[in-house]
């Protein structure tokens, strides 16, 4: 869609509506010409008000829409509303041509709820949260609801939290085989088993330099979440040497969950689930993503709905307090009816926790490089629609949610528990609460500051080849790390 801006240069935002409620259009900045069909003149203009025109071409058919607000508050208020009016006016010319309203109106990026959790910092109800979103957003009554229950939860971890509490990542990034929506930074370690062992090796060195820092720091490590990639794709003995490692360099007095994605079933053995549970590992993963065999054939897993049975009763017998199994909306060769007894078979194991996602269409994955074919919206929609009642049903409740690039239909992956058994580093690192130290190759350590919206970030190197090869790059990182925490001073532990 060619977009043309007269009196501003707000392109961010302008973009993001696009991708939002015309997927597949892609900005073009060049002057519209006379009998172009598809098109946008986005206009601005300030006096004490802020004024937005959008005229929009869709398929030869063209709406003009004006809207205006106040400008109110700091430079950086006043610029969020100029933002917001923008956006509001090109989802009201936008409308016009729509079907079903986005279920997310005009929110964009990966926290929708974070708008709940601003109205609720200011003494909002969660109900009045909603009714907000629904009105200033256009958030559909569901969802605005799910955003409100989602902000709630990450209030409550909030009220428990201390200036100098913190999380931590450790990232194993290989797979037995990979999945076909994936587009992570992972090896199959079929190809690339001799990267496993120099991995470990560099892997406890950044471990043991990140713990020395943190005491010294007087840091607090609140939660452990180890992913990947599928963490059990490593050996018995390899696991317990990280997971030793990790609890040899960290006080883990104030720690009280410690987290392990088992994920795949064809990666799960009775011999490694006991290294997790003698290491003090309270909560796993086993994510089937789907329980009907033509599907995991699809997007390329080499084990059967029975393999995560028998997954699940290992896991079981171990008595993890906590087990988590994944889902995914949308999957290739899966349907409302298929999506409905995955589900119901997941309840039926009686697990606390249970991740419904929407598949995302990553760019490099294999889903699209093949061009398989996938559910519409519209089944997309049914099956999200078929979980949300079945899993309260149930006794489970909302407790975090999050957006990627490219769902399908525009929704949203959710997390959802039985009283007690929320995940709190899915929570920390969603609603951005402390800071995650992150360990391991695509290792992405964040560093907030608390009660502000000031958040930096560093980057391990991506693959774990480089990664062992350029221990400068982690050491860079605790670096920064540690000069930010200096610079927020405080007392130790407090």
């Amino acid at each position: 869609m060619k977009l043309e801006f007269h009196g501003h240069d707000q392109r961010y935002v302008v973009e993001q509506s696009l991708m939002n409620l015309f997927p597949g259009e892609l900005p073009v900045y060049e002057p519209v010409q006379p009998g172009e069909d598809t098109w946008a003149i986005v206009s601005c203009r300030e006096d004490d008000r802020f004024h937005v025109t959008v005229e929009l071409s869709w398929k030869g058919r063209a709406v003009p829409f004006s809207y205006g607000c106040p400008l109110a508050g700091t430079d950086f208020d006043r610029e969020g509303q100029r933002r917001h009016a923008i956006a509001v006016c090109f989802y009201l010319a936008a409308r016009e041509f729509l079907g079903a309203p986005p279920p997310w109106g005009i929110l964009t990026g990966v926290r929708p709820d974070k708008p709940a959790t601003w109205l609720l910092e200011e003494g909002k109800t969660p109900a009045e949260a909603a009714r907000m979103l629904e009105e200033d957003y256009f958030v559909t009554p569901a969802r605005a609801a799910l955003a409100a229950e989602t902000a709630s939860a990450a209030a409550k971890a909030a009220g428990n939290l201390g200036p100098r509490d913190i999380a931590v990542y450790i990232g194993i990034p290989f797979c037995p085989t990979r999945c076909a929506y994936c587009s992570f930074v992972s090896q199959s370690v079929e190809r690339s088993f001799a990267l496993v062992p120099p991995y470990v090796d560099a892997l406890e060195a950044e471990l043991r330099a990140g713990g020395e820092m943190v005491r010294n720091l007087g840091l607090r490590v609140r939660a452990m979440y180890m992913g990947g990639g599928t963490p059990t794709t490593l050996s018995p003995g390899q696991m317990d040497r990280v997971l030793r490692v990790f609890a040899e360099s960290f006080d883990l007095t104030s720690c009280g969950e410690i987290t392990v994605e088992a994920g795949r079933p064809d990666t799960i053995t009775a011999e490694k689930l006991a290294v997790l549970r003698d290491r003090g590992v309270t909560r796993v993963s086993v994510n089937p993503q789907t329980m009907e065999e033509e599907v995991l054939r699809a997007i390329g897993r080499h084990h059967t709905a029975g393999d995560i049975e028998a997954a699940m009763a290992l896991a079981a017998d171990c008595g993890f307090e906590h087990v988590n199994m994944d889902l995914i909306a949308g999957l290739p060769g899966d349907t409302p009816e298929g999506f409905r007894r995955s589900l119901d078979r997941c309840l039926a194991f009686g697990t606390d926790n249970l991740t419904v996602h929407t598949l995302a269409l990553k760019k490099g994955s294999r889903l699209l490089e093949e061009g398989l074919s996938v559910p519409g919206p519209e089944a997309v929609s049914e099956m999200l629609d078929y979980a949300a009642p079945a899993l309260r049903a149930a006794g489970y409740g909302p407790y975090y949610l999050y957006r990627q690039k490219y769902m399908s239909g525009s929704f949203e992956n959710t997390g959802w528990t039985r009283p007690g058994g929320e995940c709190l580093y899915n929570i920390y690192i969603m609603s951005e609460l402390c800071s995650i130290l992150s360990f391991g190759a695509g290792g992405s350590t964040k560093m907030v500051e608390p009660g502000t919206n000031h958040i930096l970030r560093a980057f391990n190197p991506k693959y774990p080849k480089e990664y062992g090869e350029r221990p400068e790059k982690w050491q860079a990182n605790q670096q920064a790390f540690a000069a930010f925490y200096r610079r927020l001073g405080g007392a130790a532990g407090g």
